[in-house]
């Protein structure tokens, strides 16, 4: 707590537009009347729910059927006429008012009316990217009505997804020294949460296209009775996703099943390949700066991992490394402390197979 650092933080947030419109605990008149809450569960075994010693950045997500029990991010902003308002992950201004210190300025975040810039077509107005200034917002009121009708209108152009959007944030250029990147811990966190907003817009498009999804071919009565179930209080409306909504049901059934498919069609498995992945790879060490860990790098470590997973698939496939290959599949998983690794399963052709003690030791080196 550098005391001139906390003096150039405050000078900077004087001209942030947020800090003008939304007061802090400070300028509250009745502080003694004011109660913070800390969601916890004083129920839980302290000596295994305890406080984590690991470094990394994780998120919990909590599944529950009921709806109703579901809550969201909680981000309540007061104005200085006493109202509260509930910012949604939507809202531009969502980012700015939970990382000031990633957006000091007021710079606005992703929201719902980014129009998409086509390539070798210019920019002639900053309106496009910016229709959500809250540098022309008088107040917090107005600010919250242009968030909501930016929501609400009919878009016509395309526009930037949320993934994109963060994609484009977390990109390394040269020559251009970003504030998200350098921010250590801070970046993890930004990260994780930024996941979860994406997971939670994914959620809310496919629950405001159910008729679009046939959801009555899975949820309706007839169906119901016909799998077994004879108490009506277990019959009632669900959510359904679909296969293109990826880590659900779903999904993994049909993956599952064409895993399985590829079997029936040319056999077992010949060799199961794992791929970890190092931190400690001189690609990802000579693109740290002074200071800066692995860990605080999400982005590096990914996209160093893409890039040898990538180079392992081409040994594997085009230059049959193992022998020609008749079909494989593949899954990357991460594992607790962030880290991506990958496992192969791989079939080889009916003359490349592996049946004698001596053909393993050409392959397996320990």
């Amino acid at each position: 707590m550098n005391p001139s650092i906390i003096a150039q933080l405050i000078d900077i947030l004087h001209i942030n537009p947020y800090s003008l419109f939304f007061r802090s605990l400070g300028d509250l008149s009745n502080l003694e009347n004011q109660v913070i809450h800390i969601r916890s569960d004083v129920g839980l075994d302290q000596d295994v729910f305890n406080v984590p010693t690991s470094p990394q950045v994780a998120a919990i997500w909590v599944e529950n059927e009921d709806a109703d029990q579901l809550r969201g991010q909680d981000i309540y902003v007061f104005s200085h006429s006493g109202g509260s308002h509930i910012v949604q992950y939507y809202f531009g201004c969502y980012d700015p008012l939970q990382y000031p210190l990633l957006f000091p300025l007021g710079d606005t975040g992703w929201h719902q009316g980014i129009q998409r810039v086509n390539r070798g077509s210019t920019l002639t107005s900053n309106k496009t990217t910016r229709s959500i200034d809250p540098h022309r917002s008088i107040s917090a009121e107005e600010l919250l009505r242009r968030e909501h009708r930016a929501l609400n209108r009919r878009r016509k152009d395309p526009i930037v997804s949320c993934r994109e959007y963060y994609c484009y944030k977390l990109q390394i250029r040269e020559n251009v020294r970003s504030i998200l990147l350098l921010s250590g811990r801070l970046l993890q966190q930004f990260v994780v949460d930024m996941y979860v907003e994406i997971e939670t817009s994914r959620l809310d498009y496919f629950r405001s296209k159910q008729q679009h999804i046939r959801s009555e071919l899975y949820q309706g009565i007839v169906d119901t009775i016909t799998l077994g179930e004879t108490d009506a209080s277990n019959v009632g409306k669900r959510i359904i996703l679909p296969s293109s909504f990826i880590g659900g049901p779903r999904d993994m059934r049909k993956r599952y099943m064409e895993a399985m498919a590829l079997v029936q069609r040319y056999g077992k498995p010949d060799i199961f390949l794992t791929m970890t992945c190092n931190p400690n790879w001189q690609e990802i060490s000579n693109e740290l700066r002074l200071h800066e860990e692995s860990q605080n790098r999400p982005d590096l470590v990914a996209r160093v991992f893409r890039a040898k997973l990538e180079e392992l698939k081409d040994r594997l496939f085009k230059q049959q490394i193992f022998g020609k290959v008749s079909a494989y599949v593949y899954v990357i998983e991460h594992q607790k402390r962030g880290l991506p690794h990958a496992h192969f399963l791989i079939i080889l052709q009916r003359n490349w197979k592996l049946y004698a003690p001596e053909s393993f030791d050409e392959i397996v080196s320990a």
